[in-house]
Formats: structure tokens, sequence, C-alpha cells
């Protein structure tokens, strides 16, 4: 989704918002399309006889997009009890990844000009699909090397899951052990490559290891 507003804040040109968030729904796609992981919205009162509507939902918590926390990954990880909120607005960078068909490198990485406590969007053909692609483009350990070391503030993906087919899942921990965030299920097919402003607005909820997010794009 795109909103269009004039700014109020002295910018000379319209801003342009973009919603890249997954829309949450009984039909919303699941990671490996695993039963568990489906969503469950349904409506438990009567309107004839309460004059209400009320719902509820069953998710998990990896489903749709969200922000991974160390204890994901790690058994002693911290949780969303240690997540800071400013950590996840800011500069963000949109790359085009769309011609690969398997994973970022660090070779793909090098040829953009990443600064530090940038959050990194990997736009892919994951974006593309509706459906859960099993081959799914991933960020690789090499990457996630490179962009430790830039000391960025985080990655997102349009994938369900930031990497793949990796044993000990290297990427999420050099990642993650290092205080970089991990933000998955983002919806990038609308977004050109570029620089935006990151507003990225979790939900709260104590103790746990991933927090569904609603995540924004804002043209500089």
């Amino acid at each position: 989704m795109i909103l269009e507003f004039k700014s109020k804040i002295g910018r000379e040109a319209n801003t342009l918002i973009y919603d890249i968030s997954m829309t949450i729904s009984n039909e919303i796609q699941v990671y490996k399309n695993k039963p568990e992981k489906k969503v469950l919205i349904s409506i438990d009162s009567d309107f004839e006889n309460n004059s209400v509507y009320e719902s509820s939902i069953k998710m998990n918590l990896h489903t749709g997009t969200h922000i991974d926390m160390p204890l994901h990954v790690t058994k002693s990880g911290s949780t969303s009890d240690e997540f800071n909120l400013e950590s996840c607005l800011g500069d963000a960078i949109v790359l085009d990844f769309s011609s690969l068909e398997d994973h970022v490198s660090k070779q793909d990485l090098e040829h953009y000009t990443i600064l530090k406590n940038d959050f990194v969007l990997l736009k892919t053909k994951n974006s593309l699909s509706e459906e859960f692609i099993p081959n799914f483009i991933y960020l690789d350990e090499s990457g996630s090397v490179y962009l430790k070391d830039l000391k960025i503030n985080g990655v997102g993906t349009d994938g369900l899951g930031i990497e793949r087919s990796q044993v000990g899942h290297p990427t999420h921990h050099h990642l993650l052990d290092n205080g970089i965030h991990i933000l998955e299920g983002l919806r990038l097919k609308e977004v050109p490559e570029g620089r935006y402003e990151l507003l990225c607005l979790p939900l709260k909820i104590k103790g746990v290891e991933a927090l569904p997010a609603r995540v924004y794009l804002r043209t500089k």
C-alpha cells in the first residue's frame, strides 16, 4: 500500500509512505506451510444476542511481518523486554536484488554504499509471491558478517526467514549476537531502490522471542 500526503513539516514535495507489512488473515502465507503456523481469526460473539462483534486471533509470533529477538536462536538470548523501539526508527536503504536466484552474499552487497546505523532492507523476488517459496532468497553467512562489520542497525528481508540451508543459523547469530535487528516478512514489491525513513512499530508483548510489527517507509 502506498500513501501520499502533503508534508506539514517543511518538505516541498509530496511525501510517499509505503506500508511494507504483510496483511494478517487466515490465508496469509506461513513458513514452510506448516499447519501449526496457520493463522486462525474467528468471531467469538453472537451479534444477534449480544449486539456486538468480537474476534480472536491465534498465530505464531513469526508469522507475517515480525522482528526476531536473540532468544529466537540463543537459549540465553534477550527477549522483547529489552527491545528498544528507537532502534527500529531511522535511516533505511532498500537494495534491489530481484535478479538473484538463491542468496545475497557479501559480493552482492559490496556494490552499494551502506552507512553505519543504516537499516538494510533486501528486496528480492520473495516479494513477488503471496505463496510461500521453499527456496526463498536469503542472506548468506558472508553477507551477514559483512553487514555486521559495517555496524548497521538492522537487516530486513521479504522472506519469512533470513536464512535457509545453513547449519547452526550463522546469519541469525552474526546479526542478533551483535545487537543487529532482524526484520522478516516484508512486502517490497512496490518500493523502488533507495533511501528512506523507517517506521517500525511492533506490538508490546512481554518476554517473547519475536514481535509482530507494522512497518512503513517514508520517502526522504
